[in-house]
């Protein structure tokens, strides 16, 4: 199973990947979450210790310019394009609670579009783990899908899109659509996120008629509280991994 939870920033995609990590490993799932946002907060969700000490990707330049043939910042313009990464998993991502962490880090360029060494090698990172790996992959991506091209998109078993009452968030939702479809990602999904009556939920199917909607999530303080104080929101008392397992069971029911 390999899912990208994308969506405004705001809307709580960090909180739902890091539900759906801890989900499939409580199924006894080997997983690996991705942190693809450049505002990287993934760690601190999942509860890791010292979150900030993890090393993103992109800031490994002796790794990127050993696998890549080029030093990084040069004006050297041959690089390779496709870089070994096989291993790369294994050896450099966090374990914390059974789930394997990695952060990619901001990209130059605002995408992988740039020419670059660092753009080429998390290219080929994406792409060997979407394609090439059996494990259970969850992406935390910013909002957009930069990090998917063609060929991985295609491998991408659902991209989910979280969205809250608001003209904003649902604005970003069909322009991450667009984006999806010219890619070739077939499955999309909306979780509504930060629902406090029934009217909110009204609200955003009435406005994305077109959607498939997963689920949706309720407004929780002890969420907003643990965001505020920089703590796990799992360690509360709240309704979210029960949501996060239905919302599981409607994209497997997708995929039967």
């Amino acid at each position: 199973m390999k899912i990208a939870v994308t969506g405004k920033g705001g809307t709580g995609k960090t909180t739902l990947a890091a539900g759906l990590a801890t989900f499939f490993v409580s199924e006894g799932k080997r997983v690996f979450a991705i942190d693809a946002d450049p505002d990287a907060n993934l760690a601190l969700t999942l509860g890791y210790p010292n979150p900030s000490s993890i090393k993103p990707l992109i800031e490994m330049k002796e790794l990127i310019e050993e696998r890549t043939g080029a030093k990084i910042g040069s004006l050297n313009p041959y690089f390779k394009l496709n870089p070994r990464v096989d291993d790369i998993p294994d050896k450099y991502s966090v374990k914390h609670n059974g789930i394997n962490l990695m952060l990619m880090g901001r990209v130059r360029g605002g995408g992988l579009g740039c020419a670059c060494p660092e753009n080429a090698f998390l290219k080929a990172m994406v792409t060997s783990l979407i394609l090439r790996r059996e494990e259970v992959i969850i992406m935390d991506m910013e909002a957009g899908i930069e990090h998917l091209g063609r060929a991985t998109a295609k491998g991408v078993d659902e991209l989910v899109v979280v969205v809250e009452p608001g003209l904003r968030s649902i604005e970003t939702a069909h322009r991450i659509r667009e984006l999806a479809k010219e890619v070739g990602i077939e499955n999309l999904g909306v979780v509504g996120n930060k629902i406090r009556h029934q009217s909110d939920k009204e609200f955003l199917m009435t406005k994305m008629p077109h959607f498939n909607f997963l689920g949706f999530i309720l407004y929780d303080e002890k969420i907003l509280e643990a965001d505020l104080g920089n703590t796990s929101p799992f360690g509360t008392n709240t309704g979210l991994m029960g949501e996060v397992k239905k919302i599981v069971a409607k994209i497997m029911e997708g995929k039967s």
